[in-house]
């Protein structure tokens, strides 16, 4: 089914795919090492059987420290903190726990930066690339920092207003935050988008989000001292 995303480990699942094709086709020459001179450079080759996955690491780490360099030297730059949200994420899947598929203490402090690294990113640009918004998005949803999701899932929607599976992940963002009106706004986008025959599906899976919301509203104001 295409909206088969009640769990948030699959709709994660389907994220991931998309963010790292995306990478893979943004940082291309970077990844294959053209143009770097030399040759064999790039991140692909920090994973051959010589470099190991600690060269990986090191690797991630030096685009982090690099990306940092540019936004100390130039902080009004909104491409340096952009390619800092892009590291920042990168880093943070060092610390994937494939096994629990959930992050460890240490990629979800990756996660949080890469979120700062956003916020300064948006303060410089009004329309920033909606690939990085999506890897904002992911990371906000990671850490349960479910406002600020959905205002980069906003972006993300905004910039791809055909695309039925962004506004969808914009109305979970918005009803686990809270917001129940964009939720339904978001939510009845993506429904219009979508083919009929997916439709009551996908009006089950919205239906599940915002009465989990409810819930959740409801179990927490009950507890309140």
């Amino acid at each position: 089914m295409l909206f088969d995303l009640r769990g948030r480990g699959r709709r994660r699942t389907i994220q991931v795919i998309y963010a790292g094709l995306a990478l893979v086709l943004g940082g291309g020459l970077v990844l294959f090492g053209v143009g770097t001179g030399g040759g064999g450079g790039g991140l692909l080759n920090a994973f051959n059987p010589s470099g190991g996955s600690s060269a990986a690491k090191a690797y991630v780490s030096q685009q982090t420290k690099n990306a940092v360099k540019q936004t100390n030297l130039d902080p009004k730059s909104a491409e340096a903190w952009a390619n800092l949200v892009q590291a920042r994420y990168t880093d943070a899947s060092q610390g994937f726990d494939e096994s629990t598929n959930t992050y460890t203490a240490a990629g979800k402090a990756d996660l949080a930066l890469a979120g700062k690294a956003w916020e300064k990113y948006v303060q410089l640009d009004s329309h920033p690339d909606s690939t990085t918004a999506r890897l904002a998005a992911e990371a906000y949803q990671d850490i349960g920092d479910y406002a600020h999701e959905a205002q980069a899932w906003q972006y993300v929607a905004n910039a791809n207003p055909k695309v039925a599976s962004y506004w969808f992940d914009l109305a979970v963002a918005a009803y686990e935050a809270k917001e129940s009106d964009l939720g339904g706004v978001a939510g009845a986008k993506a429904l219009s988008l979508t083919p009929k025959a997916q439709r009551a599906t996908l009006t089950q899976d919205l239906t599940e989000a915002k009465a989990q919301s409810t819930t959740t509203a409801s179990t927490t104001t009950t507890t309140a001292p």
